[in-house]
C-alpha cells in the first residue's frame, strides 16, 4: 500500500482527535481523544518505519505504547477521583477543586 494512505488515514484519525479535545466538555471524552491523537502519531511512525525498512521506529512505537498505557492507568484515576469529589466528569466543573 502507498504511503498516502497511511497518511491520510493518520491525518484523519488526528484531525478528530483535536476536535474531540477542543470541543468536548467530558474528561473521558477529551482522554480518549488525547490517546487517538498519541495513536495516529504512532501509525505514522510506523509507516515511515515500513518504507525506510529502518525498525528503530517500531522499537520507538512500542515504548511509546507502554508509556501510553500507564498514561492511562494514572488518568483514569485522576478522572475517578474527580467523579468521587464532584460527582460529574465534566471539566468545568474542575474549579471547584480549587477550595
Amino acid at each position: 500500500m502507498p504511503i498516502q494512505y497511511y497518511l491520510f488515514l493518520s491525518l484523519a484519525l488526528f484531525s478528530i482527535g483535536i476536535m474531540g479535545t477542543l470541543m468536548r466538555r467530558n474528561a473521558i471524552i477529551i482522554f480518549m481523544c488525547i490517546e487517538l491523537m498519541l495513536n495516529a502519531v504512532n501509525l505514522l511512525l510506523v509507516a515511515f518505519s515500513k518504507m525506510y525498512n529502518d525498525p528503530s521506529a517500531q522499537i520507538f512505537v512500542f515504548f511509546s505504547m507502554v508509556v501510553a498505557a500507564a498514561e492511562v492507568a494514572v488518568g483514569l484515576a485522576i478522572i475517578v477521583m474527580m467523579y468521587r469529589k464532584v460527582h460529574s466528569v465534566d471539566i468545568n466543573i474542575l474549579n471547584r477543586l480549587k477550595h
